[in-house]
């Protein structure tokens, strides 16, 4: 019994890979989809500043600004996993019905960032500042 190679597409992909015109698709989803994730993140720490103002307002200084660019690297290395589920749905047999609703796994690691951040700026930051 031989087996033979797969034949590549039009793209020069195998059956089972996705496009190249799918993988563009996919980033394009996900990149304007960032902005508004990385905004919804900001607007929290915005509120949480913003609410609790004198009791910030000491450790508002470059160190402090260097540790949140480190956790918006965080956040957003996080976001990056989506990838990873959509390329791996993409290539299955539920693409299709997958693009209609990939937007609630959009809303839920948005969601669950927001989750998260509310944690850290609440229970490990905001007891720590003096």
């Amino acid at each position: 019994m031989t087996v033979e190679p797969p034949v590549p597409t039009s793209s020069g992909s195998s059956p089972g890979s996705p496009s190249r015109e799918a993988v563009s698709a996919t980033i394009r989803y996900w990149e304007l989809r960032r902005i508004w994730y990385n905004l919804a993140l900001a607007l929290l720490v915005v509120w949480w500043i913003v609410r609790t103002w004198p009791h910030f307002a000491p450790v508002m200084n470059l160190e402090s600004l260097g540790k949140l660019l480190v956790l918006a690297v965080i956040a957003n290395v996080c976001y990056s996993t989506a990838y990873l589920v959509d390329f791996t749905v993409q290539a299955s047999t539920f693409a299709a019905g997958w693009r209609r609703w990939r937007g609630l796994l959009w809303l839920a690691g948005t969601l669950l960032a927001l989750l998260f951040a509310t944690y850290w700026i609440g229970d490990e930051i905001y007891p720590n500042v003096s």
